[in-house]
């Protein structure tokens, strides 16, 4: 019988390739070290493993919802690996906008602006790999 902490592992690592993608991941692992191995695992096992698993709402709703954390608590960096995962969780243009209005009213307009500015850079980024693709 697997341990707890090991199933939840297994349930991120399922969840966040699912999201994130298998590239993305890939490189994260290859790049995990000695220094950044236990904080890989607590991501893997706490970000992922129960929240992100969790199916009391949708993927679609959390990527919304992790979206507006993120700018609203000027988070910025890892907008744009969020933006991605959109293409995956099922969350729209139209709702990752609608997820940075509500930043602007109840975090303020600075934030939801450089995360609109972030989006806009990152779906011109995948609108132009998808036609490089064909």
């Amino acid at each position: 019988m697997q341990d707890n902490s090991q199933s939840r592992h297994e349930a991120g690592m399922a969840v966040r390739r699912r999201v994130l993608g298998d590239a993305h991941v890939n490189r994260a692992e290859a790049a995990k070290s000695d220094l950044d191995a236990p904080f890989q695992t607590m991501i893997t096992e706490g970000a992922w493993g129960t929240v992100w698993a969790s199916e009391a709402i949708s993927l679609r709703e959390r990527s919304m919802l992790t979206l507006a954390l993120l700018a609203a608590t000027g988070n910025f960096e890892e907008i744009p690996m969020h933006i991605r995962a959109t293409a995956r969780t099922g969350a729209s243009r139209r709702d990752v906008a609608e997820a940075f209005q509500h930043v602007a009213i109840y975090a303020g307009v600075p934030r939801a602006n450089h995360a609109l500015k972030l989006a806009k850079q990152t779906y011109a980024e995948m609108d132009a790999a998808e036609e490089e693709q064909k």
